[in-house]
């Protein structure tokens, strides 16, 4: 009992590490991979290539002077930045990163916990994560900031239906909500990688995400063109950086459950299982990035027409397709 449980807490602590690495690193790979698209130079002062500009960002924004406005609601202002950012690190917990592995003769499995509704837990989190704008905007008492948080409201509710009906195709042919047996339905063969055998749900499901996780062309919450900085405009110091944080997590998680529920997620040849999870993850991350590079973003009422009326009648169109081919 006590080993299995000393077992959880040494597995959550280097997860939870890991992911917070991760986090820091994708803000410079970012920043280099877009700089490169657009021919520049990027964060290459700090350390060699620039490796340690993640850790100078974050001793600035520790030591930057914390302020509230002054006619904000105190309480939710300061909530709001924790409430974006833990609910993507909490999906982690459903999201095997390995196969299981021997240690003094006991097995154990690497993620966190195997529970049996893991897509709807991950799902339920994904939708928490929107209160923390929606409070963010309303809290700051600022115009610019409310008109983000109203907007990040529309576009989750928009975006979520079809980020739940895209996996529906899936769930069908995998008979489960579990991510690990998900993953492990794909082992053995590129071709079982559910990829292949709902591709249009792939692709609908990995663009509600990048709405969900509101970056360009979806980053109609923050516009800096039209809102200055959307919903956290009021906030300095670490508050913002929690919200930066919180996305950059939103984007691992993404990436992470979409290489386990369309690509095999750890399952691969040769290499170590855990190496090639990792490269599936950075493949999505590069993808994120080097959209944001090339595409502009999208007008508000494109936004909206292109969720209501080319996403949610497609993810319909794919489950009708889905059950019709499972039946015949």
């Amino acid at each position: 009992m006590l080993l299995s449980i000393f077992i959880d807490v040494v597995k959550v602590i280097v997860v939870f590490a890991g992911f917070m690495i991760m986090i820091a690193y994708t803000t410079w790979f970012e920043r280099r991979m877009v700089a490169f698209i657009q021919s520049r130079l990027g964060p290459n002062r700090v350390g060699p290539a620039g490796l340690l500009q993640p850790i100078a960002d974050a001793f600035k924004l520790l030591f930057k002077e914390p302020f509230l406005p002054e006619k904000s609601n105190k309480v939710l202002f300061s909530l709001a930045p924790m409430i974006a950012f833990i609910p993507p690190i909490l999906a982690v917990a459903v999201v095997p990163i390995g196969d299981t592995i021997t240690i003094a003769g006991r097995k154990v499995e690497l993620l966190i916990s195997d529970l049996n509704i893991g897509i709807l837990y991950v799902f339920a989190l994904g939708s928490i994560g929107v209160y923390g704008l929606v409070l963010a905007g309303w809290s700051s008492n600022s115009k610019y900031s409310l008109l983000g948080g109203l907007r990040s409201s529309a576009q989750m509710i928009s975006y979520e239906i079809g980020l739940g009906l895209s996996v529906v195709g899936l769930l069908m042919i995998a008979q489960t909500f579990s991510i690990a047996e998900i993953v492990r339905q794909q082992s053995g063969s590129v071709l079982n990688w559910y990829f292949f055998k709902q591709p249009v749900a792939f692709f609908l499901f990995f663009i509600c995400a990048m709405a969900e996780s509101n970056r360009l062309p979806f980053d109609l919450p923050e516009a800096e063109s039209e809102l200055v900085a959307g919903y956290h405009t009021e906030y300095p110091g670490m508050r913002f950086a929690l919200f930066f944080l919180g996305e950059y997590a939103h984007m691992i998680t993404v990436s992470m459950v979409t290489a386990s529920l369309f690509f095999g997620g750890w399952s691969g040849p040769f290499l170590p299982p855990i190496v090639w999870f990792l490269i599936k993850v950075v493949a999505f991350l590069f993808i994120y990035v080097w959209v944001r590079g090339t595409l502009p973003r999208f007008r508000y009422d494109q936004l909206m027409r292109f969720g209501w009326l080319v996403i949610f009648p497609l993810t319909l169109v794919n489950i009708l397709v889905t059950g019709l081919v499972m039946v015949l």
